[in-house]
């Protein structure tokens, strides 16, 4: 989409009302303006003298065609009608046009755009294309986990069989059997029926029908069905694909439910051949489609709205807590569900730990806060770090510091292309750090000299890896020793942690691996020095 329609903010700031994957209408009676973004196109619709108008229409496609642009070009400028604020129904109809066209056809209230079920299917058709023949899968979704008495944490689902599916939904289970005799059986779904009772005090679940819809499934049933279909279906198997959590940085010590199902099928199957699903899943939710680079596009253009709130309330004397508040409202009110992971809001010395939650300190004038934060949406992460200066300035020596570390995030950008080894970007993301220290005078030519090639001279002040994949989770799955692919979305986040000086500089965008190079999905989002004290001036 043209960087000129990306924000509409110039118009009013929204107002906490959304259709689909953003419609956000100002309240103000004189001068309404919103905005709609959707997979395709960007509607920005302004009313001036109480007559509504279509004022641009920006594609969404990196090239859109001719036939598209010169459909664009029709919409662009239309009048919707003289009645002004009294019609809001004529907009919505000229805006349903628009989207009809776009292959969006409908509006619905909803908190935000869930995927469509052929993006599923073909997740489905890609998993069980590499299965072994005669193998079935299951998928089971995750416990809501209790706290005390009768509390619960808020309900996660299992991002294996979120991206299988779309259910987000406890006591859902899939199961995949590609070389089932009866073709109904190769794909099934189980749910938790849903019931008049459990809809007056949670809200209903999934029907049949609505599982079908949102899936592509034919064959829906009841949870409780599971033991007994299963043990049918294993008459036909020879091997059977369990799941696990094989990812590097997991330290799970409370059973999953994935753990306790895994361990019934072993007993009641013990002479079936095993195989694991996590190394086939890796490979290929490691690359995104274009449907979740538009989910993870919209997340990170939630969380630009909540920098750009923070920006204009940090001053010396506010709490990193209320920073955090101030994120998380902006979030609220445009549809996410909230952070997508445990924010850090660090002031001064606390900057310097690098995750440091507990956001509960004093911003005094004169530190920089650095703010790791980023919204989810539609089950997406963003994931952005940002550093600002309490006072609305920074100083000589934090600015020098600053723009070290912008410097290296610009060069290992630069560097992530397909074909490249993880590894060796990581030591070329160092290489280039350690010329910024020198230049600093935080370490010396002697030290790079005599440098332990397990622990380089470098690593005293950065000490931790520059990127990772990110998707349904913030640490997302992928294959840590294959190259790197177009489709692959990492964040990049070099960092200095000065602990003398109190002084901690990270920063950090998501990017997109292409075939070309990279898209950086948080261009948008204010990153130079200049830029952050300009805004917070404002």
């Amino acid at each position: 989409m043209d960087q000129k329609y990306r924000d509409v903010e110039q118009f009013l700031p929204a107002a906490p009302v959304c259709i689909q994957n953003g419609f956000d209408i100002g309240k103000n009676t004189v001068d309404l303006g919103f905005k709609i973004e959707f997979h395709k196109v960007a509607i920005v619709i302004k009313c001036e003298a109480g007559h509504p108008a279509v004022v641009a229409v920006a594609s969404r496609d990196a090239r859109p065609d001719t036939a598209q642009k010169e459909q664009i070009a029709g919409f662009t400028g239309k009048g919707i009608g003289p009645n002004g604020l009294g019609s809001l129904v004529y907009v919505i109809r000229h805006v349903t046009k628009i989207l009809r066209w776009a292959g969006l056809w409908y509006l619905r209230f909803m908190r935000y755009q869930s995927l469509p079920a052929d993006l599923y299917k073909k997740n489905r058709a890609n998993f069980m294309a590499q299965m072994k023949p005669r193998s079935i899968a299951a998928f089971f979704s995750n416990d809501i986990y209790p706290t005390s008495a009768d509390g619960t944490l808020p309900f996660k689902q299992a991002s294996d069989i979120l991206w299988l599916t779309g259910v987000d939904q406890e006591d859902t289970v899939l199961v995949l059997f590609p070389d089932a005799h009866n073709a109904n059986d190769r794909e099934i779904l189980f749910t938790l029926e849903t019931n008049e009772e459990l809809a007056i005090w949670e809200g209903a679940k999934l029907d049949k029908a609505q599982a079908t819809a949102a899936t592509g499934i034919a064959n829906i049933q009841w949870t409780t069905a599971f033991d007994r279909t299963f043990h049918r279906l294993m008459a036909e198997a020879d091997a059977l694909y369990l799941n696990d959590n094989p990812h590097s940085r997991a330290r799970n010590i409370v059973e999953t439910r994935t753990d306790r199902e895994n361990a019934a099928l072993r007993a009641n199957y013990p002479n079936y051949e095993f195989e694991r699903s996590a190394p086939i899943l890796y490979g290929l939710r490691a690359i995104k489609s274009q449907e979740e680079v538009d989910q993870m596009q919209r997340a990170c253009d939630i969380t630009k709205a909540g920098f750009e709130r923070v920006l204009q309330f940090v001053k010396p004397g506010v709490m990193e807590y209320e920073i955090e508040a101030e994120f998380m409202h902006e979030f609220l009110r445009r549809g996410s569900r909230g952070f997508a992971y445990t924010p850090i809001i660090g002031s001064g010395f606390n900057a310097c730990v690098l995750h440091y939650i507990e956001n509960s300190a004093e911003c005094k004038a004169g530190d920089v806060i650095l703010m790791d934060v980023g919204a989810e949406y539609g089950n997406y992460a963003a994931d952005m770090t940002r550093c600002v200066p309490v006072s609305g300035k920074f100083t000589d020596r934090q600015r020098a510091v600053y723009n070290a570390v912008l410097s290296v995030m610009r060069g290992a950008m630069n560097l992530l292309k397909p074909g490249v080894s993880l590894h060796d970007y990581h030591v070329q993301v160092g290489e280039l750090m350690t010329k910024e220290l020198l230049d600093l005078g935080l370490i010396t030519a002697d030290e790079v000299a005599d440098q332990n090639p397990a622990w380089p001279a470098y690593k005293k002040y950065f000490m931790h890896g520059t990127s990772h994949f990110i998707g349904l989770d913030v640490h997302d799955v992928g294959h840590w020793h294959e190259p790197i692919q177009a489709g692959h979305v990492f964040t990049v986040e070099p960092g200095v942690y000065i602990r003398e000086e109190n002084l901690g500089i990270r920063l950090e965008n998501d990017i997109l691996i292409t075939e070309d190079g990279y898209v950086d999905l948080m261009t948008h989002i204010p990153l130079e020095a200049d830029e952050i004290e300009a805004m917070m001036a404002g």
